[in-house]
């Protein structure tokens, strides 16, 4: 990496965001793909975003940006337009400067598939899934799934009426998806819900060890596979209490490589060197 007068400038905004693994992955895509750029992170409060956003508009030597929680569905409508992947769900995670307009993408959904398939050897064809959360991430995961012809989706939240705009929006854009919406509460059985056979959570319950769980754990069973796209720490309560049932499960960590490698491609036009993404993270 060169700081000089030609170096780019790449950025995660996100509030919190100084727990992200993506700037050190990141960066080591940038210096193995030869690029003089560097990726920062931005802590931007929510009230603050909007002038965030003019500060990337006035940015000549912006390489991209990537977007977290609580910005990725209030992000969309300061961007001039959308991609067709962050206009189907409705939310952004990557902003793509070009020819002085800043364009919305969203990369979630295909990485997402592609850790899936990774790390838990699971095709969704034909599956029951419950989803914890009715966010940014889980618009991107709901609406991944519904495309790759999940046969239903239970949306659990904690408020039913965001859960049931973004079931109203994926069954309208993919009406052999049956979808549902629960309320999620801490004494909440899975087994509860009927043929359930891979569960995600996409909320931020499960970064700090205080965290109340999202329902009662221990009504998982072994068929039941889980995801959370937590990545760090890398083993939550969530995870934790689905191993010791007997459980696959996953971190959000092959699916921080996937989207993050899309976003890289997205900016430099360049494959991403996922490999050395991924070292950077176990280092």
């Amino acid at each position: 990496m060169r700081i000089d007068g030609h170096c780019k400038l790449a950025f995660v905004l996100g509030y919190p965001v100084a727990h992200s693994a993506s700037p050190v992955m990141q960066q080591a895509a940038l210096a193995v793909a030869g690029i003089n750029a560097v990726y920062l992170p931005w802590a931007v409060p929510p009230d603050r975003l909007a002038g965030a956003v003019q500060g990337l508009r006035a940015m000549e030597n912006l390489l991209g940006a990537n977007v977290t929680v609580p910005h990725k569905e209030a992000i969309v409508p300061l961007l001039d337009s959308l991609m067709p992947e962050a206009e189907a769900v409705g939310a952004v995670n990557t902003v793509i400067p070009r020819e002085g307009r800043l364009l919305g993408d969203n990369t979630d959904g295909a990485g997402f598939l592609a850790a899936l398939r990774q790390e838990l050897e699971c095709e969704v064809r034909g599956l029951t899934v419950a989803i914890l959360g009715a966010g940014g991430a889980a618009r991107a995961v709901a609406t991944a799934l519904a495309q790759a012809g999940a046969s239903t989706l239970i949306l659990l939240n904690r408020t039913v009426d965001r859960a049931t705009r973004l079931a109203e929006l994926v069954a309208s854009r993919h009406p052999a998806c049956r979808v549902t919406v629960q309320l999620l509460r801490q004494e909440r059985k899975i087994t509860d819900i009927a043929d359930v056979r891979l569960l995600v959570n996409t909320t931020s319950v499960g970064l700090y060890a205080s965290d109340p769980p999202l329902f009662d754990y221990a009504s998982l069973s072994a068929p039941i596979l889980v995801c959370d796209l937590i990545y760090n720490p890398p083993e939550t309560p969530l995870l934790q209490a689905a191993r010791s049932r007997g459980c696959r499960a996953s971190n959000g960590f092959a699916m921080l490589v996937h989207q993050g490698a899309l976003a890289f491609e997205r900016w430099t036009g360049t494959p991403a060197p996922i490999q050395a993404m991924r070292e950077a993270l176990r280092m």
